[in-house]
């Protein structure tokens, strides 16, 4: 017997619309279903999350998840949401983010082992790159009237007198092609349910009553809520855009740092979607928070237990050690521990400046390096100054005015670290 698939999402805010009679459905015995994913780049981000989650939770309740790589719809772009047509991509590139995608999947689904709910991956390349036109229109299209097309919400948006853009013929028979893919993954596979976001409902429906139409059988869809932030800036965007699961597109460092910063109010509600606790640590935890909010018990779970799924437990560490040096106790030893992207992450933003690896042979004196070499002080006297109030530290310790900088002192053979007081930093970047 199942696990209550449809429950456990009620509870952690994940459901938003399922057709009637879905929960019923999934209950009976272990059920195929698919969501899609578009491969426009080798990696998928943060916003992408919560369909993985929804594959996740789905395989756990015993069931068979599908994940659809769109390589065909990914040539031509979906018009949910969207307000103009994306650039089409060529085979190589696509299998490639094919791929990756897949191994970023496998962190939260199990593809190899030989239990009969192990994940699946799929290209809709794959059977519609074989697919004619002529055959198309005939097979498909003359299923589907032009009113049913024109009646649902991502057509109306973009062909409304408020969009200059219009749609092109490409992007309005979009739905055609991703109904098409859940019919084939229900003659192929027996897969009767379509999973995605709440802006995918229109998209969903043209397959299941495709199903209907064509093979006189029964698909059903389910929807998810698209997810916001309080402030009602967009979930999923830091300052340097996307904040992707490829740790050389983000860092661990920077993704952790993303769920740490999460307000009260959405951490409370990322927590229940964004990780595998159960409602009972989750409650614990948020009853926790709320006795003493400033420790931020729940951001600080929240973005270890995410850190650890999308990167590992190594990683993590290595960003909580990274987190502390800029606003904690932290020892040269740690600065020496950093790995150089996750350094220049750290010190995003603080002044640099270069010097020339001959000056650190002889070892370069602490005021001259305060002032003449990097500008971080306006003169020598204000340099002596700081020195004398005990305020310069060279890598985090403590220095005096007869300190050398040489060698040693590098962190990755490349960076020293000033600081005067407590947030005032310097990078000097050896060259």
């Amino acid at each position: 017997m199942a696990q209550n698939f449809i429950e456990e999402l009620r509870w952690r805010g994940m459901l938003h619309d399922a057709m009637p009679g879905t929960e019923e459905y999934l209950l009976e015995q272990m059920r195929s279903a698919y969501v899609g994913f578009d491969p426009t780049a080798d990696s998928l981000h943060i916003g992408n999350l919560v369909p993985i989650m929804l594959l996740a939770h789905y395989q756990r309740a015993g069931h068979k998840p599908f994940a659809l790589v769109g390589g065909a719809t990914g040539m031509i772009g979906d018009p949910s949401g969207k307000s103009a047509e994306r650039n089409l991509l060529d085979e190589k590139t696509l299998r490639h983010n094919q791929e990756a995608i897949k191994a970023q999947l496998s962190r939260f689904l199990d593809f190899d082992s030989d239990a009969p709910n192990a994940a699946i991956l799929v290209n809709n390349y794959d059977w519609m790159s074989q697919f004619s036109f002529l055959d198309f229109i005939r097979d498909v299209g003359k299923h589907i009237t032009v009113n049913y097309m024109m009646a649902k919400d991502s057509v109306k948006n973009r062909i409304s007198s408020e969009s200059s853009e219009g749609m092109s013929f490409t992007e309005f028979t979009y739905q055609l092609v991703q109904g098409y893919d859940f019919l084939h993954l229900y003659k192929e596979h027996e897969c009767t349910l379509q999973m995605g976001g709440s802006d995918q409902w229109g998209n969903i429906t043209t397959g299941t009553e495709l199903i209907r139409r064509i093979q006189g059988g029964k698909g059903y869809a389910l929807t998810c809520p698209l997810i916001t932030k309080s402030d009602g800036s967009k979930f999923g965007k830091s300052e340097g855009g996307n904040v992707w699961l490829d740790a050389k597109r983000t860092s661990p460092y920077k993704f952790y740092q993303y769920w740490l910063n999460t307000s009260d109010e959405d951490a409370e509600k990322y927590i229940k979607i964004f990780t595998f606790l159960t409602e009972e640590e989750i409650n614990s935890l948020i009853a926790t928070h709320k006795e003493t909010p400033h420790q931020r018990a729940l951001q600080k779970k929240l973005a270890d237990e995410v850190t650890v799924i999308v990167h590992s437990q190594e990683d993590l560490d290595n960003a909580i050690k990274a987190s502390a040096i800029l606003f904690g106790k932290s020892t040269s030893a740690d600065l020496k521990d950093l790995d150089e992207a996750t350094f220049l992450d750290v010190f995003e933003g603080v002044p640099q400046a270069e010097v020339s690896k001959d000056l650190l042979t002889t070892g370069m004196d602490i005021i001259g390096v305060l002032a003449e070499h990097t500008g971080f002080l306006k003169s020598n006297g204000e340099a002596r100054r700081a020195l004398k109030e005990n305020s310069i530290s060279v890598n985090k310790e403590k220095v005096n005015d007869s300190y050398k900088i040489d060698q040693d002192d590098l962190i990755n053979n490349q960076f020293v670290l000033l600081q005067r007081g407590k947030k005032n930093y310097f990078v000097i970047r050896v060259v």
